[in-house]
C-alpha cells in the first residue's frame, strides 16, 4: 500500500471515529434535553447528584470539542488531496512524521506552532 493510501486511511478511519463520537453527544444532549424538559423538580439543589444543567453543560463543551476535530479531519483529508498534507502551513517545511503520527491533522510543525 502507498504511503498516500496509508495516510488516508488513517484521516478517513480518525474521522468515521470522530463522526461516531459526534453522534454519541448529540444523543446523549438529546436524551439530557428531553429528561430536562418533563423534569418538575429544581434540580440544581439536589445535594445527592448532578445537576442536568452541569451535566448539559459538559457535553456541550465535549460535542464542540468533537466537531472542531471533525473539522480538523475533513481539512486533513482536503490538504491530502491537495498534495500539502504533511507540510507545514506556515515554514513549508516537511512535518516529521512522527508529530503527525501524534497529531494526524495537525498543520504546523511544532517550530511553528504557538
Amino acid at each position: 500500500m502507498e504511503h498516500a493510501d496509508r495516510v488516508r486511511a488513517l484521516l478517513v478511519s480518525e474521522q468515521d471515529r470522530i463522526g461516531a463520537r459526534v453522534s454519541k453527544l448529540e444523543h446523549d444532549i438529546a436524551a439530557l434535553t428531553s429528561a430536562r424538559r418533563s423534569a418538575v423538580d429544581d434540580d440544581e439543589h439536589d445535594p445527592d447528584g448532578e445537576p442536568l444543567s452541569a451535566r448539559w453543560s459538559l457535553l456541550a463543551g465535549l460535542l464542540d470539542s468533537a466537531r472542531d476535530d471533525a473539522r480538523q479531519a475533513a481539512d486533513a483529508l482536503r490538504r491530502l488531496d491537495a498534495g500539502t498534507y504533511g507540510v507545514c502551513a506556515q515554514c513549508g517545511e516537511p512535518i516529521p512524521v512522527g508529530q503527525l503520527e501524534v497529531r494526524p491533522f495537525r498543520e504546523r510543525c511544532v517550530a511553528c506552532t504557538p
